[in-house]
């Protein structure tokens, strides 16, 4: 089952940008959605759409932190097609709007990112 539950993360991580369903990760991992769902929140404490949201989440971080890129097009990069549900989740998960947040992480140069995600 382990097997299962890794090739389901590994898709989640290499598809993150794409729009996916619970049932093509379920498919991936050849389990059924609801089998799918409690092996994959016992192993990552997420639901696979959680997961998949904050691996967009933090790779958008990283795109904002890594300079020329602007909050709109960090979303669309990562698989957002709304700029307000992203701001929305991206503030939920850090604490502060996109841009706010890159200009306080910037503020703490000794600060590396997953302190920052963690703060």
């Amino acid at each position: 089952m382990k097997l299962q539950v890794s090739k389901a993360i590994h898709y989640v991580k290499a598809n993150f940008e794409r729009s996916l369903t619970v049932d093509q990760i379920a498919r991936v991992g050849n389990m059924s959605v609801s089998t799918l769902h409690h092996k994959f929140k016992a192993v990552t404490t997420l639901s696979p759409i959680q997961y998949q949201k904050q691996i967009r989440l933090q790779e958008a971080r990283r795109i904002l932190l890594s300079g020329g890129v602007d909050v709109t097009r960090a979303a669309f990069q990562v698989g957002y097609e709304s700029l307000t549900q992203f701001n929305r989740e991206y503030k939920r998960l850090f604490g502060l709007p996109p841009l706010k947040d890159i200009q306080a992480i910037r503020a703490k140069p000794n600060l590396n990112i997953m302190q920052a995600t963690h703060d």
